[in-house]
Parts: C-alpha cells; structure tokens; sequence
C-alpha cells in the first residue's frame, strides 16, 4: 500500500514530536550524566569543541564515564531515595485505585443525564492551580488548621494530630492531586460496557457480587493499567507535595534531584539521577506493552 504525501507526514508527525521533545532532550541529560563535576559554566565537563574536528571528537568521547553510576550503587541515600519513591508511589496509586474506581463506577451506573455534570466536578480542580491545592492542604493538616479544629470540635480527639511533615501528609497530597488522573480511564472504560453482560451474568444466576467480579472488574482492566501508570509515574518523581507536605525528613528522589542540581551544582551526578529513575519507569511500560500486544496476537 503507497503512501500519499500527506499520509506520510501525519505518520511523521508523531515520532517528530518524540525525537524533539523527547529523544533529544534525553540524549543531552545522558550526556551530562557521563561527564564529570567542573567549576564552570556549565558546570560539567568535557564539552564538544568541533573546532578541531575528528580528533576532537575522539578526545570528547574518550572522557566520558560511568563514575556518577557506580557512586549512585555505592551512596545509600540514592537507594534507599529510590526504594522510598517506589513505596511511596506504590501505595498512593494503591489509594487511589481503591477511592477512584468506587467514585468511577458511581459515575458509570449514575442517571446518564447526569454524567456530564459529575465528570465535569471531577475535572474542576484542574481549574485552580497545582501549587495552590497542594499549599491549601497545608492549612488544612497543620496542628492548628481545619481539620485538627473540626476533630477537637467534636471530641474525637483531645489534642491535635500531627499530621504535616509525615509519610501520610505526601499520601493524602498524592491521592487528592491524581484521584482525576485514575477517576477518568476507569470511567471511560465502564462507560462503554455493554449492559447486556451484566444482565446475562444475573440470568445465570450469579449474584451482584460475582458479577463484578466476573465480569465488570475483568473488563474495566485497560482503564485500571492507565489509571495506574497516569498515577505512579509522575508519583513516583513528585517534588512539589513531598517538598511542602512531607518536610524535610521525607526522602523522595524528586527532592534529591533538585537538591543536586540547584544546591550542590553537581549536573552530572543529578543526570544520572534523572536517566535511572527515566529508566527505571519506562522499562516496565515498555514489557507491559510487549506482553499486551502478544495477547492481542494470540487473541
């Protein structure tokens, strides 16, 4: 099949966007990783000097090495910053699949009329800026905000909680912040079941229970695998809400990242951060992929 002109171009377009935005970017944030810490502008080296052409070149390649990997297998506060984002990113998504598939399935089996409304409420927060929810929750969790005062009010509590600066500050910032991200796949997902299904599970006999379980809960699978991964992986990199919830005693590898790069100028050594942690997130996708277009196949 021969390809128009124009056919082509839509076909580019995408990889285009991915070689610019994407590839390209990588490629120098790996470079900086192999390079080695320098009191200059910028603060790396070596640097490409095309002026004296292939030698050059030879020279440039020949000092770049792997020395900020090994050291990032050899400090454990990078391990262990890494092992904490995956826990951290791994119960959070877990929370929020538990809240956004109960609010998605209410949204499913809600008065079709009514559906555009409620979609429209689970955006709404996306109207205000991310920097200001975040900072919202501060006045909310600290000893002396909303919800010490409502609890103190009445009784469940006989002094405040604290609550700011801990692992569960980052969890409930995490889970407000990427409950739409997790609600909508899986909406969109239920939304489309055919009902005929679940009314056929129930001639057969089985009870509510069963049914989604059978039927309701294999089939909204795709919408929970994107919910998930939309959720962990920009969880599992998140600054802003550790930063400003969680205080200084909670390590995430965001904050260690900009800590490197902003506080110790060390470019390379937080290159090598962002290339692992790149690494570390895209792999599994890319299997799961894999993996689903063998089913697909097979089917």
């Amino acid at each position: 099949m021969t390809r128009t002109p124009g056919q082509r171009l839509l076909v580019a377009l995408p990889y285009l966007w991915l070689l610019v935005l994407f590839l390209a970017p990588f490629l120098i944030v790996l470079k900086i990783s192999l390079s080695d810490l320098a009191v200059s502008r910028p603060p790396y080296t070596p640097q490409v000097d095309l002026s004296e052409g292939w030698s050059g070149l030879k020279a440039f390649f020949a000092e770049l090495d792997f020395e900020n990997y090994v050291f990032l297998t050899e400090d454990s506060l990078y391990i262990n910053a890494y092992l904490s984002s995956l826990k951290i990113a791994a119960v959070s998504t877990l929370i929020t699949l538990l809240i956004g598939y109960a609010i998605a399935y209410a949204l499913a089996r809600a008065p079709r009329r009514w559906r555009p409304t409620l979609v429209m409420l689970v955006i709404l927060p996306f109207w205000t800026s991310f920097l200001i929810r975040v900072y919202a929750w501060i006045g909310i969790l600290k000893t002396e905000g909303l919800l010490n005062q409502a609890l103190l009010s009445i009784g469940l509590i006989g002094e405040p909680l604290q609550i700011m600066n801990t692992t569960t500050a980052v969890y409930i910032g995490i889970v407000y912040s990427y409950l739409p991200f997790m609600i909508l796949p899986i909406y969109a997902t239920l939304e489309k079941m055919d009902e005929s299904l679940l009314e056929a599970s129930a001639d057969l006999g089985s009870t509510r229970f069963q049914t989604f379980l059978l039927v309701t809960l294999p089939l909204s699978l795709p919408g929970i695998v994107a919910g998930c991964f939309l959720v962990f992986i920009p969880a599992i990199g998140e600054f802003v809400i550790p930063d400003l919830l969680g205080g200084s005693e909670t390590l995430m590898i965001g904050k260690t990242l900009w800590v490197e790069f902003f506080n110790n100028r060390d470019w390379p050594l937080a290159s090598a951060v962002a290339t692992l942690l790149l690494l570390l997130l895209i792999v599994p996708i890319v299997l799961f992929q894999r993996q689903q277009m063998k089913q697909e196949i097979g089917r």
